[in-house]
């Protein structure tokens, strides 16, 4: 009998203790994964920015970086990895180990290419989340001063009555140049002729000339044309007029609802601990209300966020839907 109670105890005992080595290996490992997400971070901090070093995009977030460097007590170092339409510096982050020590600079060209590039190895937004809004930078509706229109309204009844006659210039095809000037035909049934150029250079130029007549330009590259009179401004692409050019309308006032704009932030893979995700929300957030840095971001033409994860997150969501719209309407492609 004792011999048959020993057996049973040792059978029962080989089944708990694994079980039990188990359950506490799990309890460990929660706990040294909460401790890593309150000691976060404690080294230095990558942010891919998928641009070459200088452009405004550039400098909005190495503006952001040191701001933050400050409150989270180490370094945010920007890395550039540019190509590929913006796809190279988004796989490496998406790629990478989702620890917050890889951070990823959101711009426009993720909600766009979601739609726009049909063989990409990632899904933006299954891939990544949101952790907090930076800017919007609005487009800017600029005509040359030859054309016959002062408004919105009154461009879109020309461009009606010239059909095939209006030319349309972008900074190529697929980007937020083109694509809110595709956005706005669609919604308006003013339908012009789609010139892409190779950026946003060439393009001013030519309108500069007249050999297109509209163009829907990032605000920083086209202003100083419109203060100088070179060009017209009829309207701002977001859904609020720019303190930069406050006395210029938003299409919205004329087009219900259009609302075109981009959108610049900070993400991180989707399985970053939130601990880490909300500590970085608030080094961004406390980062923006300096009065220095957000005469910066408006210098560059930004319009602050100031969002929490979850509606940064949001806002990438309906981005995405939007332009995937603008792109199907265009039928704009790459493959």
């Amino acid at each position: 009998m004792i011999r048959r109670l020993s057996a049973i105890a040792s059978t029962i005992l080989s089944a708990i203790v694994p079980a039990l080595a188990l359950a506490f290996a799990a309890v460990a490992g929660f706990a040294a994964s909460s401790a890593s997400a309150l000691d976060y971070p404690v080294r230095p901090v990558r942010w891919i920015v998928s641009y070459p070093p200088g452009g405004a995009t550039d400098i909005t977030a190495r503006l952001v970086a040191q701001a933050m460097s400050d409150r989270l007590g180490q370094q945010v170092f920007i890395e550039n990895r540019a190509g590929a339409g913006n796809n190279i510096g988004t796989e490496i982050a998406v790629n990478a180990p989702p620890d917050g020590y890889t951070l990823f600079f959101v711009n426009p060209a993720n909600t766009i290419n979601a739609t726009l590039y049909k063989k990409l190895s990632f899904d933006y937004v299954r891939d990544m989340q949101g952790v907090a809004g930076i800017i919007r930078v609005p487009n800017v509706m600029v005509v040359n001063p030859s054309v016959p229109a002062n408004t919105v309204a009154e461009f879109i009844d020309w461009v009606k009555a010239n059909p095939g006659k209006v030319n349309l210039a972008s900074s190529g095809n697929g980007t937020s140049i083109h694509l809110s000037g595709e956005l706005f035909m669609a919604m308006t049934g003013a339908k012009m002729t789609h010139v892409p150029y190779r950026g946003s250079a060439p393009a001013i130029t030519d309108l500069l000339g007249g050999q297109v007549h509209v163009m829907f330009d990032n605000l920083p590259s086209a202003i100083e044309h419109v203060r100088a009179g070179r060009l017209k401004a009829l309207a701002v692409t977001t859904a609020v007029r720019s303190e930069m050019l406050p006395n210029v309308p938003t299409i919205a006032e004329t087009v219900p609802g259009y609302e075109a704009s981009g959108i610049f932030g900070l993400g991180v893979q989707k399985a970053v601990p939130r601990e880490i995700v909300d500590r970085l929300n608030a080094a961004v957030t406390d980062s923006l209300a300096d009065p220095k840095l957000k005469d910066r971001l408006l210098e560059l033409g930004g319009i602050l966020m100031k969002t929490t994860p979850d509606e940064f997150q949001a806002v990438i969501v309906d981005e995405t839907a939007k332009w995937a719209k603008a792109v199907h309407f265009s039928g704009a492609s790459v493959d």
